[in-house]
């Protein structure tokens, strides 16, 4: 079933109760839901007398019954056939925005006391880029909403200021890119790219602590946006005060800007969260099957959105029911059930990406010093945060011995006793990987 039409149903059938039969066909018949863009529904009808009496009539509730459903404030717009091309048409000249921004807006971050202070702060420096909160610096666990917000930003300033340019980046992108550039005689290139912006988005800026050369780079980066007066916008898992490979210097400077953080949403802002999901998929659900998902899923926003979308493939590929026990099976798929179990295929990934180094690589046969020392930390991990044996850790890298398993655990072990950069580097690689 179709999401929009699912949504323009419950419209219609909260009007069938105010209107005649005769009165849902004059003006309706011919009314079509088009998309959701930002907070407005999008419909298309016969004429401009249809249009009008729609717009006048019956605009308030239409508003009111959207409202409902997104659990916040909700438009409409009525167009008409040679409208809507106009309005398609003014839509992809205007689509020049980046990838990663689209559909992030600040109409569907649902705000609550968990995040107020850090969506304020969003939106201010949205209005005002350069002006104030510079950097801005948002951290929190992972699927809080952080990137939510900083892509927000990013699609504001775009909208308001179509000719700024924007870059987006993730701090192990970063590395990534400026290796190959410095590799294929491009370093110039690279950072003239990222150094002449008016907005510079950063996420996940923990992944280049401990890497020295990205950090030098960085260092510069960051200098030349902020003495040009444009915005910096940063995401974390964690304060700067928490990452211990971090330069100081680097670190002196996010400490600068304002600091917001955001934590779990509380059971209102889960319930709203919820809604808003849901009707954005146009997917209806019981107050019953909304207030038992906000009180299984509490931490993560991403989970909640998982569970979302998997009632929504229940509903349209399996046409099924939502019923409780729909929601109690999308929760368990979605959710890890208890304590979270990383799989060592997550652990060695996650190790490799710390240490700027390929999967396939930490698996194999090379020993360089710095590639033995993020295998042995890979094989440590995977020892102190799942259940597998030695031989199946052994088999994760080429089919090593237990005995070569067991010497790379211990030399771990001894060196976090010892070296407290050691220590440093295995709770950020943890981190990470619980960040799921």
């Amino acid at each position: 079933m179709n999401s929009l039409n699912d949504i323009w149903s419950e419209v219609l059938k909260v009007l069938a109760g105010q209107l005649t039969p005769t009165a849902i066909t004059t003006w309706f018949s011919d009314c079509e839901p088009v998309e959701i863009s930002g907070s407005c529904l999008v419909l298309k009808t016969g004429s401009k007398f249809k249009r009008d009496i729609i717009t006048s009539r019956f605009g308030d509730t239409i508003r009111s019954v959207l409202s409902d459903i997104f659990s916040g404030d909700f438009d409409f717009q009525v167009l008409t056939e040679e409208e809507l091309d106009e309005y398609l048409g003014a839509k992809q000249e205007n689509s020049g925005i980046l990838p990663e921004m689209a559909g992030y807006t600040f109409d569907h971050f649902i705000v609550g006391n968990s995040n107020k202070f850090a969506h304020a702060a969003a939106v201010a420096v949205a209005e005002h880029p350069g002006e104030t909160y510079n950097p801005l610096f948002i951290y929190g666990n992972s699927g809080l909403g952080k990137t939510h917000l900083l892509l927000s930003i990013g699609q504001y300033i775009h909208e308001h200021s179509p000719s700024k340019k924007i870059e987006y980046i993730k701090g192990d992108e970063f590395t990534n890119l400026m290796v190959k550039a410095i590799k294929e005689g491009t370093a110039e290139e690279f950072r003239t790219r990222y150094r002449n912006v008016d907005l510079f988005l950063v996420d996940d800026i923990q992944f280049i602590a401990g890497k020295q050369r990205t950090q030098e780079e960085f260092f510069h980066t960051f200098n030349n946006i902020y003495e040009a007066g444009h915005q910096i916008v940063i995401t974390s898992d964690r304060p700067p005060m928490e990452m211990s490979l971090l330069d100081d210097r680097l670190r002196t400077r996010f400490e600068g800007g304002l600091m917001a953080d955001i934590q779990p949403p509380d059971l209102e802002t889960r319930m709203a969260i919820i809604r808003n999901k849901a009707s954005q998929l146009g997917l209806i659900l019981s107050d019953e099957a909304v207030e038992y998902i906000a009180a299984n899923v509490t931490t993560n926003i991403r989970q909640l959105e998982g569970v979302i979308k998997r009632l929504t493939a229940y509903k349209e590929i399996l046409n099924s029911v939502i019923d409780i026990d729909s929601v109690k099976r999308a929760i368990a798929d979605v959710t890890l059930g208890g304590d979270y179990i990383p799989q060592p295929d997550r652990i060695i990934r996650e190790t490799a990406r710390y240490f700027g180094l390929k999967e396939e690589d930490l698996r194999g046969q090379n020993r360089t010093k710095n590639m033995a020392l993020a295998r042995q930390i890979a094989m440590y991990l995977i020892r102190t945060l799942t259940s597998l044996s030695l031989n199946g850790i052994g088999e994760e890298f080429e089919d090593r011995n237990h005995a070569t398993v067991l010497s790379s655990i211990r030399k771990i072990e001894d060196l976090i006793k010892t070296d407290a950069q050691m220590a440093a580097t295995i709770r950020d690689i943890t981190s990470n990987i619980n960040s799921n």
